[in-house]
């Protein structure tokens, strides 16, 4: 495993940490923009279906979680500048080939590319910020790191709907200049570790067994509304789920050299806020499509507008991250989650009381009190989530949590798309607030069972 990373000054931790940032910036930038530009993306390939045309996001979320722990694991092994560089590399050329795509074919297989380039940099990144950085200054760090993918998410409906009505290929080539200036700024600015001592590759079979458990779980998640619950290809992916789940069990307890440590979920805290996030973050997704769904559908607004009409939220979150940051630095990380998810829960209230027919009245408000809750809770949360880990296992336990993170958001699509049927109407968007409402209340529960680890 690689030996923990040279010391850096104050000034180039900062630098590091900005660069880390950026990169996670840039692949979240692209998961918001591809969904508003989804439509525009259709009207490229005449005569695909929609079925076809999900799997442009579909192939991403899937091969994404499968890749993430293992690729932390690999990253712990052998370096963690040297993955982030493989996965920055691998995501910006693939972002090209996703530009340049002829066929709807290439495209999600671009696609597929960029989402394992993305599962290598994201566990490398964050942990590269945990075993750089004194520990007194890890938890802001990671704070910071957490908020990053709230200005994509403010930034991404307006860039997609803007893009929507030149050409959604400029989604994928901004990832370039972007990709090439953070590549030769990260191998200038990213200390280089200590040779890695001589381990053994992690548990080959136990690599796979983690990746099919996951990448079944999403793509049954992300199937189901077409598919359907109790169809046989449901009922196969669920098989193939739980025998690759208990295969994975088995060699974590019985490999030398396991594709994860069973000592992370021994960590105070780890395994309730990973619990906790699973069930937000499953919150978080279904709210987001909800409101997205209803500027576009029942209120009629165009990509542009409706982009426009979603900044208010992602906005809030690190304006509140930033304005309860001295507060959540002294008070337990489990009551500060707990706080910011009870804010989370009454905004959906409030957007399940009213009646879903006016922007300024009924939607807004509540998106914004929405937006603050996940400011106070989210950035306290991943760091809890992290704080007690050693800084030999940081990527694989990046990965961990950054999987319960993209298991949550294909949960909550699945589950929103299973309450809304084949119609997309008010009264069944006021039935999934009601839903986001139920995970964020139990999740503040399990937020709870955090007893350790603030955000520092």
């Amino acid at each position: 495993m690689s030996a923990p990373a040279t010391e850096v000054t104050p000034a180039a931790a900062t630098r590091t940490v900005a660069l880390l940032c950026t990169a996670a910036f840039m692949t979240m930038l692209d998961l918001f923009i591809v969904n508003v530009a989804f439509a525009s993306i259709g009207e490229s390939y005449p005569g695909a279906s929609l079925a076809g045309l999900s799997w442009v996001l579909n192939a991403y979320i899937v091969v994404y979680a499968a890749c993430l722990i293992p690729a932390g694991s690999l990253s712990d092994r052998y370096g963690r500048r040297r993955g982030f560089l493989v996965g920055l590399g691998l995501f910006t050329i693939a972002s090209a080939g996703c530009a340049l795509a002829p066929g709807l074919g290439f495209l999600i297989a671009a696609r597929a590319a960029q989402a394992v380039g993305a599962a290598i940099l994201t566990p490398a990144g964050l942990g590269l910020i945990l075993s750089v950085l004194p520990e007194a200054r890890r938890g802001g760090a990671v704070r910071i790191w957490a908020t990053s993918s709230s200005f994509a998410g403010a930034l991404g409906p307006v860039i997609g709907g803007l893009l929507a009505q030149t050409s959604w290929r400029w989604a994928f080539l901004l990832n370039l200049p972007v990709g090439v200036i953070a590549y030769v700024a990260a191998r200038r600015l990213l200390p280089h570790s200590a040779p890695p001592s001589r381990t053994r590759i992690p548990d080959p079979l136990g690599s796979i067994a983690v990746a099919v458990a996951i990448g079944a779980l999403s793509l049954g998640l992300v199937s189901a509304g077409d598919w359907g619950w109790t169809s046989p290809r449901m009922l196969l992916t669920a098989t193939i789920t739980v025998a690759a789940t208990a295969l994975l069990v088995h060699r974590v307890r019985t490999h030398p050299v396991p594709v994860m440590s069973p000592r992370l979920f021994r960590v105070p805290s780890f395994t309730a806020a990973n619990v906790t996030i699973l069930l937000f973050t499953s919150a978080f997704s279904a709210v987001f499509l909800s409101v997205a769904l209803w500027l576009e559908i029942a209120a009629g607004y165009g990509p542009l507008r409706a982009g426009l009409a979603l900044v208010p939220g992602p906005l809030a979150v690190p304006l509140f991250a930033a304005l309860t940051h001295r507060w959540a630095a002294t008070v337990p990380a489990r009551f500060v989650v707990s706080a910011g998810l009870a804010v989370f829960g009454a905004g959906s209230l409030l957007l399940a009381a009213r009646d879903g027919t006016r922007y300024a009245t009924d939607v807004l408000p509540a998106w914004i009190v929405i937006g603050a809750g996940i400011g106070i809770a989210m950035p306290t949360l991943i760091g809890a989530a992290t704080a007690g880990l050693a800084p030999a296992a940081a990527a694989t336990g990046s990965a961990v949590v950054n999987t319960a993170r993209q298991a949550g958001y294909a949960l909550g699509v699945a589950a929103l798309v299973a309450i809304l049927g084949s119609a997309v109407t008010v009264p069944a968007l006021q039935h999934g607030w009601l839903l986001v409402s139920a995970l964020v209340l139990v999740s503040a529960a399990t937020a709870l069972g955090i007893r350790a680890g603030g955000s520092r």
